[in-house]
């Protein structure tokens, strides 16, 4: 099983790479900094990247079925949603 703080420094770090915010912004996410329509970089087309990322870097699989606008709401719901995954 993956730590918890791992989940975390390797979520910050997906988003880091795939939406080009640069270690220092994704550093500054808190558990409500907001994600989808709240950062220009993050759109319909990074939110596929986002979970393929997520699968690669965490070895998790998401069923199309688990995803919902919630998760990407805040960066708290993401992580959550990462921790639920690799504990499953």
């Amino acid at each position: 099983m993956i730590e918890p703080d791992t989940v975390d420094a390797t979520l910050r770090a997906l988003l880091a790479d795939v939406l080009g915010l640069g270690e220092d912004r994704a550093a500054a996410l808190t558990e409500n900094s907001g994600l989808f329509g709240a950062l220009p970089e993050f759109d319909s087309m990074a939110v596929a990247t986002v979970l393929t990322e997520m699968e690669d870097r965490l070895g998790i699989l998401i069923d199309d079925d688990e995803i919902d606008g919630e998760i990407f709401e805040t960066y708290g719901n993401l992580l959550a949603f990462s921790l639920r995954k690799v504990t499953d």
